[in-house]
């Protein structure tokens, strides 16, 4: 279990991290339109993030 979670964090981690490494002066350039979005528009992508995220860990779940 604790092995799974290391190779989940550093999956997260890698992921994270490629925009920033890729397209850094994209990424400056959306993060300031992000920035300027509705705290409510910010929250509904964040509970769509979650909601398709847990979608994902339930149906690739193991039997």
């Amino acid at each position: 279990m604790n092995r799974f979670f290391l190779c989940a964090l550093g999956l997260m981690l890698i992921f994270e991290g490629l925009p920033y490494f890729a397209f850094p002066e994209r990424l400056k350039t959306w993060l300031r339109k992000v920035s300027e979005m509705e705290p409510g528009i910010l929250r509904l992508l964040g509970l769509l993030s979650i909601a398709l995220g847990a979608l994902l860990v339930y149906v690739n779940r193991p039997s």
